[in-house]
């Protein structure tokens, strides 16, 4: 026990220096999806259920715009593909897993708490108790987040309502992609992306980003995985 003590709490100090970038993250999700329309309790619900930053704002964007449920079904899948990737990279370290642990960790496999978690998980020899770590990282972000959301919606509800912080989704994206932008490969995804998204910004129910995301994979699917090295 103590030792599942001590792995879960090492998971939580090693997420708790990125909600310096998460907790003001929340805050503007909160106001926004106010602005979008979105009743209070169901823009907390929304925290507590998806438990994805990125899609919860396009959500919220896309309510906004009175988009179909499907589309905003599938823009909130495509954003979330990469968690495909997050799993695939786990799945090695946590096959031994019961089935409620997978699912409960599934639940917890954000980007923050993946990266707070995967140095343990990947570790030779890799402690028996590393699972614990990724429940303590997943925890500590889920915590955070709720308290973010609720403080946003609380301030949301104070705001005027020609108050636009929509800006706020597009500067975070960037802060996220340009220190990803390691190698011509990449930076010409980023590129063809961006270029698409403009050209087609006159789409209805923001489906001019939705197609720009996928001509942007199906560009990286064809490009050499070494190319520009």
């Amino acid at each position: 026990m103590n030792e599942r003590r001590a792995a879960f709490w090492l998971g939580v100090r090693a997420l708790l220096p990125m909600h310096l970038g998460v907790m003001p993250f929340g805050v503007i999700y909160g106001i926004v999806a106010l602005q979008s329309g979105i009743p209070p309790l169901v823009a907390v619900l929304m925290s507590s259920i998806v438990f994805a930053g990125s899609a919860q704002f396009l959500l919220a964007q896309l309510v906004g715009l009175g988009a179909p449920a499907l589309l905003m079904i599938g823009a909130a899948g495509l954003v979330n593909l990469r968690h495909a990737l997050y799993s695939a990279s786990v799945a090695p370290a946590l096959e031994h897993l019961p089935r409620r642990w997978k699912l409960l960790l599934a639940y917890f496999l954000t980007d923050e708490a993946y990266a707070a978690a995967i140095p343990h998980l990947l570790a030779s020899p890799r402690s028996r108790f590393a699972h614990w770590i990724l429940l303590g990282a997943g925890f500590a972000l889920w915590a955070g987040w709720q308290i973010a959301t609720i403080v946003g919606v609380v301030l949301g509800a104070g705001l005027p309502t020609d108050w636009s912080l929509d800006f706020a989704l597009p500067l975070t994206f960037i802060a996220i992609v340009v220190p990803l932008l390691t190698d011509r490969r990449r930076i010409a995804v980023a590129l063809i992306a961006g270029a698409l998204a403009v050209l087609l910004a006159g789409m209805p129910y923001r489906l001019g980003l939705f197609c720009a995301a996928l001509g942007a994979l199906l560009l990286a699917g064809l490009l050499p995985g070494k190319a520009g090295r």
